[in-house]
């Protein structure tokens, strides 16, 4: 879509193509291409089919919010769904933060959560379409008061006049994602410079960034939403040398505190698996601690322990059954339980779950939770259930 194609979107025709598109079924979009430009123009029928698609990619993100929004194909895929975002924004703002520059600003999913925390946001893009969106969505969400949207090259951008600055650099080129973070756009090196150069600053980076890339001075947080690991972020000027793992939608943050790797032991009655967020942080630790465990292989995130004790950073499972390896005698298990329903995790094993669901041939009214993964180096299946009916109300 071209600069001309999106701005006859905001005509009142395009609005009313739009609100007549908003439940339409992308699997009969040539009847419905076919009908609509009987009445309006190609070029606009085409335009408003793209945007149509892109807010129903858009609602697992922004919610209601997305059919009032516009979008481009790149902007759905790198924009911060607004759970995440309204976390940041209410970060930004206990710190005292009423003015920021949002660099590399995208369709402006960052912008709008911090002009809804009343934070005043410059936000910069230097692509002309992207530009033109992001201003649209703050139209659309009423927020124009509170967002400039100023289309610059963001190196050229004076952020001296702001309390904190906020920089999403593209991690998606033409092949994909990006995972070197030289290679973003613009690079984590100049990122950093940037942040360095405000009160205040957060760097959204890639979850898998290595941990010897992080400054010195830098907190760096992991956050995951509904058991999903999202985003990392790098801030300055907050808790230098800080590692945390933050999960959403409840916002439980567990905070390093340098403990030394847990040792191995045998699998005991429960065994916990840590949200991505902490894994990712490198707090196993400090989760195995939490619930008095340690680990079923050094090489495995899966914690093992004698106890139930609920964290909310971890989900348990009841172990009953601990075996090596072997197809035959899973399958003999799995008749003998009558096992129709299996929910089948892995980490650490070569097999695939898809794969094994098939040959297993399930059938019979129970279920279990099976996993594949390694103890003390060998591979071995682990046999259970989800604990029942926890309430995870850990410490924060």
């Amino acid at each position: 879509m071209d600069p001309d194609a999106f701005s006859a979107l905001l005509t009142s025709d395009g609005q009313a193509l739009l609100a007549s598109l908003r439940d339409y079924d992308p699997g009969q979009e040539l009847a419905v291409a076919t009908r609509l430009r009987r009445e309006h123009p190609a070029g606009l029928v085409s335009a408003a089919l793209a945007q149509a698609r892109l807010r129903q990619r858009a609602a697992a993100k922004f919610g209601e919010d997305a059919y009032r929004m516009y979008f481009t194909p790149n902007g759905v895929e790198q924009a911060t769904r607004t759970s995440v975002a309204a976390y940041r924004a209410g970060r930004f703002t206990a710190l005292g933060v009423r003015r920021l520059a949002d660099l590399c600003c995208g369709i402006g999913g960052d912008a709008i959560a911090l002009a809804r925390a009343g934070v005043e946001v410059l936000a910069v893009d230097r692509d002309p379409l992207t530009c033109a969106v992001a201003k649209a969505n703050a139209e659309a969400l009423g927020l124009s008061a509170l967002i400039e949207v100023r289309c610059a090259d963001v190196a050229e951008v004076d952020t001296g006049a702001y309390d904190a600055v906020f920089v999403d650099p593209a991690r998606r080129g033409g092949r994909g994602r990006i995972f070197d973070p030289e290679a973003y756009s613009p690079p984590l090196s100049w990122a950093v410079g940037a942040a360095r150069k405000a009160p205040f600053a957060a760097l959204k980076i890639a979850p898998g960034v290595p941990h010897e890339a992080v400054p010195a001075e830098a907190e760096a947080e992991w956050i995951s939403d509904g058991g999903d690991v999202k985003e990392a972020v790098l801030w300055f000027g907050t808790e230098p040398g800080t590692r945390r793992a933050t999960l959403l939608p409840g916002g439980t943050s567990v905070v390093g505190r340098g403990l030394p790797d847990p040792a191995v032991r045998p699998v005991g009655r429960w065994l916990y698996e840590p949200d991505g967020a902490v894994i990712r942080a490198h707090l196993v630790a400090e989760a195995a601690e939490a619930v008095g465990g340690g680990l079923i292989d050094e090489t495995i995130a899966y914690v093992t322990a004698d106890e139930l004790r609920p964290v909310p950073y971890a989900s348990a499972y009841e172990i009953t059954d601990v075996l090596p390896f072997g197809l035959k005698a899973l399958k003999a298990l799995m008749r003998k339980r009558e096992i129709g329903v299996a929910v089948i995790k892995k980490r650490g094993s070569a097999i695939e779950p898809d794969d094994l669901r098939r040959k297993l041939k399930l059938s019979g009214p129970n279920s279990c939770v099976i996993i594949l993964t390694r103890v003390a180096g060998a591979p071995s299946m682990l046999i259970g259930q989800p604990a029942a009916e926890i309430h995870q109300t850990g410490p924060k």
